[in-house]
Formats: C-alpha cells, structure tokens, sequence
C-alpha cells in the first residue's frame, strides 16, 4: 500500500512514460479545499529549501501548518546547481540533520557523487557534499512532507499578511478554482486564519529575470513572480532592498567530448550526511573539469556592452563569492583561465549543469563561450544561463530567532534575509519553524551559539551585521572551527532537538547508541595510551590518521597476541582484552572512533576554545530586554546608541559583536542594566 498524506496521496511515476525530465519517485497530488477560510497555528509561504524546512519543523513538533507554494511540483527544487554540501554548508547539513531536519537524509536518498572536500586539510574545515539527482531530490522532499504530520501542502500565492494589532492573523491567498496550476482567471482568495507566519519566498519576490538584453517578471525559469507580498511586507513596516543571484547554462550529456576533461570520481567509501544513514551502497557517478581559456576571456571582454551586470540593466549587488563569469573576468584580469565543473543533474536525465559559467549574457554569446570551452565545442545548450534580481529584507530587521521586529509572529527565512545557498537557506527555515512552534507554546526560542554550530555563526551574522551582498558560509566566518566540525555535529546538537520535540525516537536511539561507544572506547584508548609509550606517542601526533592508529592497535593486539611467557604480568592481558575490545568497536562504529582519535589529535587546541567559548557565554547568559531604552542609558556614546536601537541585539555578546559598539559601550550598558535590576527589586 501506498504511503498517504495528510492532504491527497502518493503515486509512483514510472521514468519510462514519464519522459526524460525524471527518475522514479514519488508523486504528490492534492485534494481539492473547501470552504473560503481555513484556521492553522502556522502558515509557510514558499516551498524552497527554506519553506519545506520549516513545515517539516512544525508540523512534526504538533502544529497545525499550511504550507502556501506557487507550484507544488516546485517544492525543494535545485534551481541552481544540483549538489548538497560543501566546505561549511556540509556542516551546516549535518547541524540540520542532528536537530532532526530532513535535509542530510534526502541528500543521502538521492546523491549520485559523494566526496569529502579538504581531506588534505585539518578536520576543522572537512566539508561533505554530495552531487545530487535534482528530480529525485525533490521528490524526496515532497514525499516526506506529504506523509508529515500536520501539514496541509496548498498551491496558490500569498498575497497579503494580516495583522491585528501588531501581530500576525492571517494569510490572504489565490488559487484557481478546483486547485492546479495558477492561470489569470478563475480564480479564488482564500483566507488562512494563523497564529504565525514564515515568509520563505526565495527570489520570488517582485523577481527579475535577465538573459542579455531581455527582461522578464519570474521567480525561476518559466515561473511567475510574486509581486502583491512585497507590497504587504512593506505595509507590515518591514523595508525591502534588492539582491541579484544567477545561474549557468545547461548542455547535453552527449554533446560533451569527456575525454578532453578530467574525469572527477566520488569518495571510495562515501560518507553519509544523516547520521541515521549507517553506511551508503551506490553506484557513483562521475563529474568533470575542464575550464576556461584566452579565447573565452576574449569573446566575453568584447561584450562587456552587452552584459546586464555591466551596463546597469542590473543595479542588485550580487554574490561576492560565487560571481557571474563576466565578473570573475573583469575582476581577475590577470587570470588565464576559471575552472569548470561539469556535473549531470541526475541518472536519468541527460541535462547538465556548467558550475562555474554563471551569466547573463545574450545567448549568442553564451553559445560561443560554451563552445570555446575545451571538451564542450560541440555542446547543444539546453538552457540558457540568466540573472534574477529580487527583493530581501536586511536581517537586521530581525530578532536572533527569526522572527521580525516590526510585528510579532512574523518570521522569515531563507533567501529573503540575504543569504544564498540551499543549505543556509534549510538551516534558517528549520530554525524559523522550531522557533515559531516554540513561541506558540509559549515556550522561549532557541537561538544557537557562535560556539554551538554554524547556524548560530549564520544566524548571528545575519541579524547583528546585516548583509551588502548575498551572504555564502565559509568556515572562515567561525572563530571555532575546530569545535564546530561535521563529524561531531550530533553531539553539539542532538540533545537539543530532543529537548524541543523534533529528534525521534529511532535518532535518539542511534545517538545514545554513538555515545555510549565513544564512551567505552575513550576509556580503553586512555588506559592503552597510559600504559604504551608507542601509541602514546602515535596519539601526540596530529598527522596520524585514524587508519594508522588503528594500525598501531592491529600491531600491539599481534604483540600481545603471542603466547606469553607464564611469568607474564596480568597487565599484559589486560592491555590485550582491551585492545581486542577497541577494535570492536571501531568495526562496529568507525566514525565514533574517528571523531575520538580527532578529539585526542587535537584535545589542546580545543580546550583552548572552549575557554574562549566559555568566556564568551557569560555575555551569552546576560539578556537585554527587547524594551530597553538605550536613549535613556547615561554614558552612552551617541553611535553605539544608534546601533544598539536599530540591532537590539538579544545578550550583551550579541551587542559587543554590533559594528560601532565598543568594549566600554558594553560595560556601561552593563552597568545600566544592573541598577535597573537594583532599581526594580
């Protein structure tokens, strides 16, 4: 029997009639709604990476959620290019996944390529990705939303947010009648009645789309845009700006000369991102590289004219880190040549995705620099690349979770607080969804630590510095790296999402299982490391891998395993009886025992930062009200005041990180809050 849903059901589509475009997946079809008002606890706008986060969240931890999405079939979607992880946003999947997100698990369900970037490098900036199926990633999604608990999945677009006095009551939308995809008649609004709203609309909103010279409203190719919230947002007092993203073209698979590029193979034992995967059995496929040349760099400096980006058409700032070709080639003049990765969007398609090669210029030029790419000279183009700008809404605007400051029960997540990036964008809606489900228990938010995970160090950044530009995570933004690594995410976070409902049983059970090993063996590998002088010496050695000191235990366990002599001491075989356990373990939990002899690699580096960390978490523990009045705190320099009244920051570690506020603005904003304690007692 199929699984069903709270709202229609599920259907296998079969590949072989369902044309190119998919592989086998599952379905979601929905019920027609009845009735002109409906009541929910929350209502997500937008069915991105963002907004399925969220509703995932929600709905699992009791509330009643609405999920509102221009297309159903649009739902997590790779509009961009098809992979999941990466050096920092493979942390933050695996963050996602500890809490009990679905992220790492669909990832894991649908990945074709696994690798381990920075390998060469410390584990502090290890990154897992995962090249991805897009069609089956997003079926994925959809399955797992249309059998969670709570959530009603419903096409239309949200038009209007209302508000009773100052906060959040309701979601006007339209849908055409009977449901199915939007058209401009027949139409009907509908009025969700909510206690909360999470504004995920990714670059929906007022979104502008440019190929060269052409100008087109969408939110993504051949998607419309979403212009009627924007207006709703601003009447909500929430004040927009622009940003601009893009995206590269697509070729044919068999239009490309692979045996010009170099072939790029996934990891020999793939790692799983989800921590209830135990070990991942797949056939992996290939990517490439290739990259650019003179020739390329020429055709494009000679359209510089014709480029959006270049002749003011576009006037959004765009990501720093992840430029347009035309930018990368303007801006690295001294540069001969950008790689290109080529990697295919799924096994049963043949579209490929050109990274490195995002633009928005005419598709005459992007046709001859596809075709002056070595390996890609008889490559057809099936879509071209483009731009989109968009409206966003400064995070400053923003409480630490999440929510808005303008009108309570308000919260947004995603690409519409300046970010960029599927997994940044799951991280804030799996955030924003815990924390309006909180709220409306009446229970207080969470809000992550720099030192507890990269979404606290996104998140924070986010809300106390704002953004100029689409903001990418980079392990570089973490001052605690080596805490923050993605081996031990589910032991910086899994407690806590079982503190707030969200980690199951069945994940709770594989944590409590992963830490009672680690446990056991931290004690055998302490004895052993006492009582040998070469292990212990192994151990003090920070270029040791995990395989060569099990080799160490493989060698000692041969050396003990010999027959000793009948005067042998008994603490021989007790080194032995230990050494054999170990290594149990390790057969039965490698990654526990990896991330343990990492533990002890590195035991004084991280104790350093967790001093650091310490320090920092008694400004962490002082809260300022919402209310307080910094006009009103005597001493204050006049610029921190200012900056301080537009933040208002949550703790008084928040407020030391706020741009113009300085260490003595601090102490005299702690001594304000001190007497107001005294004053009021």
């Amino acid at each position: 029997m199929l699984p069903r849903g709270p709202l229609g059901r599920l259907s296998r589509i079969d590949p072989k009639t369902a044309g190119n475009a998919r592989p086998t997946c599952w379905q979601l079809s929905f019920c027609t709604i009845s009735g002109m008002v409906r009541t929910f606890d929350i209502v997500v706008i937008g069915g991105g990476h963002a907004g399925a986060a969220a509703a995932w969240a929600a709905g699992r931890m009791g509330c009643r959620v609405a999920l509102v999405t221009l297309s159903a079939g649009g739902i997590a979607q790779m509009s961009c290019n098809p992979a999941i992880g990466g050096v920092g946003k493979g942390q933050i999947v695996r963050e996602i996944d500890a809490l009990g997100g679905l992220m790492g698990l669909a990832a894991d369900a649908t990945g074709i390529q696994f690798r381990m970037l920075n390998r060469s490098k410390g584990p502090a900036v290890w990154g897992p990705r995962c090249q991805s199926d897009r069609h089956a990633y997003a079926a994925f999604v959809q399955a797992a939303l249309a059998q969670t608990p709570n959530l009603e999945i419903l096409e239309g677009e949200a038009t209007d947010i209302i508000a009773d006095s100052g906060h959040v009551s309701g979601v006007k939308i339209i849908r055409s009648r009977g449901g199915g995809a939007m058209d401009a008649s027949g139409q009907e609004e509908l009025t969700l009645g909510c206690r909360a709203v999470i504004v995920t609309a990714g670059t929906f909103l007022r979104g502008l789309m440019h190929c060269g010279e052409k100008i087109w409203p969408g939110g993504r190719y051949d998607e419309p845009a979403a212009g009627a919230l924007s207006l709703s947002l601003e009447n909500l007092g929430v004040k927009l700006s622009r940003l601009k993203t893009g995206t590269c073209p697509r070729i044919a698979s068999e239009s490309i000369d692979y045996s010009r590029c170099q072939r790029q193979d996934g990891d020999d034992v793939p790692l799983p991102f989800s921590y209830l995967t135990e070990r991942l059995e797949l056939e992996q496929t290939p990517c490439y590289l290739t990259a650019t040349n003179a020739e390329v760099h020429r055709i494009i400096r000679e359209n510089l004219h014709r480029a959006p980006m270049f002749t003011g058409q576009i006037q959004a700032a765009g990501p720093r880190y992840c430029p347009s070709l035309e930018t990368k080639i303007d801006r690295f003049a001294d540069k001969d040549s950008h790689p290109i990765f080529i990697e295919p969007e799924g096994r049963s398609t043949n579209w490929v995705y050109l990274n490195g090669v995002s633009t928005s210029l005419p598709p005459d030029v992007q046709e001859r620099i596809v075709h002056g790419i070595v390996g890609l000279e008889n490559a057809r183009v099936l879509r071209w690349g483009y731009a989109i700008e968009y409206d966003f809404a400064q995070p400053t605007q923003l409480h630490p979770t999440l929510d808005a400051k303008a009108v309570a029960g308000l919260y947004l997540a995603g690409q519409i607080n300046g970010t960029t990036g599927y997994e940044e964008a799951a991280a804030q809606g799996l955030l924003a969804g815990i924390n309006a489900a909180l709220a409306l228990r009446g229970q207080e938010g969470v809000i992550l630590r720099r030192d507890q995970g990269y979404i606290g160090v996104m998140i924070d950044d986010l809300v106390t510095r704002g953004v100029l530009e689409p903001y990418r995570m980079f392990t570089s933004r973490a001052e605690h790296r080596l805490l923050l690594r993605s081996d031990n995410a589910d032991r910086r976070l899994t407690e806590l999402g079982r503190q707030i409902g969200l980690v199951d049983e069945r994940r709770w059970e594989v944590f409590s299982r992963k830490q009672a090993v680690m446990q056991e063996a931290g004690g055998l590998m302490s004895g052993i490391r006492l009582e040998n002088k070469t292990l212990r010496q192994r151990l003090a050695q920070p270029e040791v891998t995990l395989e060569a000191l099990m080799q160490s235990l493989r060698d000692l366990a041969a050396q003990d395993g010999q027959a000793p002599p009948a005067a042998e001491s008994e603490n021989q075989a007790a080194r032995w009886a230990k050494v054999q356990r170990l290594l149990e373990l390790y057969r039965e939990q490698p990654t526990a025992l990896e991330g343990l002899a990492i533990d002890y690699r590195y035991a004084g580096y991280v104790e350093k930062e967790l001093v650091e960390a310490a320090r920092m978490a008694e400004l962490e523990a002082k809260r300022i009200p919402r209310e307080l009045d910094y006009a009103g705190v005597l001493h204050l320099r006049a610029e921190a005041r200012e900056r301080l009244s537009e933040i208002r920051p949550a703790t008084l570690a928040q407020a030391l990180r706020v741009s113009g506020v300085t260490p003595a603005d601090i102490t005299i904003l702690m001594i304000h809050m001190q007497q107001a304690r005294e004053g009021s007692a």
